[in-house]
């Protein structure tokens, strides 16, 4: 983990990126994306392709990807996600352990994801985790979708919050660490391998977590370095 309490401001509230950084996903947008793919008369991406290439929501994607005919590939996508997502649906270790202390730290927490914004929520609650989040925003429920701020302004204003850098932005791609600058947030990147050099040279990087156990231990550090200024400890 890099930890730089210093140059991060004590949090006052959390985002989460949602696929791939609270939940697997990648086996189920793979198989939806397959299904797409061959309805239309694509070469199928294989599954280290769909981790590779997927990154904004559908509603950006899929015009470049089948131009005239997007809208009609996004319904064949979600029709086949739909059947699969909740039977496939697993949180990541020491997701669930993790938001559980955050909660228990008073730390408001929300989730914007490029995920839609129905089957999001529809996940949230089949995990019984409604009561870790104050908001939960997927694709579709602003006016854009990350890496655009307007999702992010959305669920802070739910959760009363103002888009600070106090705010976190917790994710594993660089379109949540482009978010979270357009949005005046904090960038956490969450996920087991390091930054390459120069991977986010074009998003701001303040922060790497390789797992939940370092997220966790981060939020501590920069606790204790402001009750430290402050002459509390």
């Amino acid at each position: 983990m890099t930890v730089y309490p210093e140059t991060l401001p004590r949090p006052s509230a959390l985002l989460f990126d949602w696929d791939n950084t609270l939940i697997d996903s990648w086996a189920t947008i793979h198989l939806a994306l397959e299904e797409t793919f061959q309805a239309f008369g694509r070469e199928a991406w294989t599954l280290e392709e769909v981790k590779a290439r997927v990154r904004s929501s559908a509603r950006d994607t899929f015009p470049r990807l089948f131009e005239d005919q997007a809208e009609e590939a996004m319904r064949t996508y979600h029709q086949a996600f739909e059947r699969r997502h909740l039977e496939a649906l697993r949180c990541l270790d020491g997701a669930e352990a993790c938001l559980e202390q955050l909660v228990s730290l008073n730390l408001p927490m929300g989730v914007v994801s490029n995920k839609s914004g129905r089957f999001l929520r529809r996940e949230v609650v089949a995990l019984g985790w409604e009561s870790y989040f104050s908001s939960v925003i997927g694709a579709g429920d602003a006016p854009r979708d990350k890496p655009a701020p307007e999702p992010v302004w959305m669920a802070l204003h739910q959760m009363g919050v103002e888009p600070t850098s106090s705010v976190w932005f917790v994710g594993d791609t660089d379109v949540d660490l482009l978010c979270a600058a357009n949005s005046g947030c904090s960038a956490v990147l969450l996920r087991a391998a390091a930054p390459e050099q120069d991977e986010f040279a074009h998003a701001r990087l303040d922060c790497h977590a390789s797992n939940f156990d370092e997220l966790l231990r981060l939020v501590e550090a920069v606790k204790e370095t402001e009750l430290f200024s402050k002459g509390q400890v």
